[in-house]
């Protein structure tokens, strides 16, 4: 999948087209009422309405769209720009605008978007008078278009300084959208729900088609937008309250309807970038250390254990999975902040947010799934996760999730568990000797949690769990100049066609005082 393509960053004014005619009002956007003052709306209306969706047979959502936009390509369709001065609510004292973006080349299918005000919601409608159409497009052939719908939207707010609204989040493509915390760039994103994920059928991709954005008062510090969502075996209703910060939290409530059975619901998916990093950055000629937007997978078991899961680029499908009781958290973390390991002065990924998702509510029995993809090009996200769960995904079932999502650069806070900070794989054994396909290295480095006052004569030991290999040898250092502590094992596969599951952890007078460092090697070097 195209990231940045797929997420392209697009502009819109809003307009309205009513009865075919084009009508302007003072603040540059523009309202189509259903009735002569909108219709009635509330978070139980929409749960109804999706719950009487699921019992009826799935329509796809109208993509008809012109001609003239739908063949745009991809350099086409970013040349298309928002004139900020007509964002929705941006002449107001509220702290959030809204811009949309325009539709054309892979936003195919128009989204309804609707302002809620005192429980009365009216359509926003859009014209390409709202867009600035740029070279190597000509402006004069957009005269007259009208828009069904536009491709979504993104809200701003004043993040990083007072005096400006940044952009905070945006919903753009299938169920896709992404959010920032104060000092963030762009990177992960998440999804409202994901269908048949690596499950050995074709991807089900849910789209929202209709967002209901609540209208901020003046001072508020947070937003509501609920959205309708529609695929062929699922009807859902999404409400979303976002919180803008350092940390940047979403609270979401999700209420699914299935209308067929799905051998794969995933819930909370997550979806990254991983190209190489310190474990496995061979077969890429880059001046760049690092490119990633997350470098590992993190979960929080309901005993208070963490776990932590580096990522890797694989050379066929991997996937990975953890069951869990009523987790506490996952998330696709980016924990090394230091510019020196990416060296990117353009795509920042020292920058990019990490994204920890709480379950709000005893989820029960379920799995964590982590998928990676097989990638050449930093333009894709080949990496996936979200939670299944135990209960079967039936034509007919009813579910609710409630979490919160959390963007921000530290998601994590302070633990007192030493956490890993550095994983490092390469040819076993000593590394002058010749080498054996067989025979790995894994080098682990946990800090924090007080065991950097640890003396080289402390009890601190290391325990690891190994199956589809055997450990051939493993020592626990010491770094003197960091404090840090270095675990080594090497160990030896059994076959060539099952996966090296590996877990390690450190114990202090037999008490866990880390992380538990978690690994899958497939046998590449």
């Amino acid at each position: 999948m195209d990231r940045r393509a797929f997420l392209a960053n697009c502009s819109a004014i809003i307009g309205l087209i009513s009865a075919g005619n084009v009508i302007r009002v003072p603040a540059a956007h523009a309202i189509e009422n259903f009735s002569a003052g909108g219709f009635d709306f509330s978070w139980e209306w929409l749960i109804e309405r999706a719950r009487e969706r699921a019992s009826e047979a799935y329509e796809p959502p109208s993509a008809e769209i012109p001609e003239q936009i739908a063949n745009l390509s991809y350099d086409q369709h970013r040349a298309i720009r928002f004139h900020p001065q007509n964002a929705l609510w941006g002449e107001s004292d509220a702290n959030f605008e809204l811009h949309a973006f325009h539709p054309g080349w892979l936003f195919k299918t128009p989204v309804r978007i609707f302002e809620v005000e005192g429980g009365t919601a009216r359509r926003l409608m859009f014209t390409e008078a709202d867009f600035e159409y740029r070279k190597p497009l000509d402006e004069k052939a957009f005269d007259g278009l009208k828009l069904p719908g536009v491709a979504g939207f993104r809200l701003h707010y004043p993040l990083n300084t007072t005096d400006y609204r940044d952009e905070l989040i945006a919903f753009l493509g299938a169920s896709y959208f992404r959010a920032l915390g104060r000092g963030n760039v762009y990177g992960l994103s998440a999804r409202g729900l994901a269908i048949d994920t690596a499950a050995g059928t074709e991807e089900e991709f849910p789209k929202f088609t209709r967002f209901f954005v609540e209208k901020p008062e003046t001072g508020a510090r947070e937003i509501r937008i609920f959205a309708e969502l529609e695929s062929p075996s699922v009807a859902g209703a999404y409400s979303f309250v976002v919180s803008p910060g350092a940390e940047t939290t979403v609270d979401v409530d999700a209420r699914l309807f299935l209308r067929d059975d799905v051998s794969r619901l995933g819930i909370a998916p997550l979806t990254s970038m991983y190209l190489f990093g310190e474990n496995d950055d061979t077969g890429f000629d880059d001046y760049r250390p690092e490119v990633h937007d997350s470098d590992g997978l993190a979960i929080l078991r309901d005993d208070g254990k963490r776990i932590w899961r580096p990522l890797s680029n694989p050379r066929k499908l991997s996937l990975s999975f953890f069951g869990e009781m009523n987790v506490r958290g996952f998330g696709l973390l980016q924990r090394d902040r230091a510019f020196d390991s990416y060296l990117d002065t353009e795509a920042r990924y020292e920058k990019r947010p990490s994204l920890w998702i709480e379950p709000i509510g005893d989820w029960g029995a379920g799995t964590i799934m982590l998928a990676e993809i097989p990638s050449e090009r930093e333009i894709n996200d080949n990496i996936a996760a979200f939670w299944i769960p135990q209960k079967a995904a039936e034509a007919g079932a009813e579910f609710t999730f409630r979490y919160r999502m959390t963007w921000a650069g530290d998601v994590e806070g302070d633990t007192t568990k030493a956490r890993v900070v550095r994983t490092r794989t390469g040819h076993g054994g000593t590394a002058a000797s010749q080498t054996d396909p067989d025979h790995r290295k894994f080098v682990v480095e946990f800090a924090g949690g007080g065991i950097e006052k640890l003396g080289i004569d402390s009890p601190l030991e290391a325990k690891t769990e190994v199956s589809g290999a055997e450990i051939r040898h493993q020592d626990l250092q010491k770094l003197e100049q960091s404090g840090n502590w270095r675990l080594i094992v090497d160990v030896e596969r059994e076959d060539t066609d099952t996966p090296v599951e590996l877990r390690s952890w450190l114990l202090l007078d037999d008490r866990l005082v880390s992380e538990i460092w978690s690994y899958q090697w497939n046998g590449e070097v």
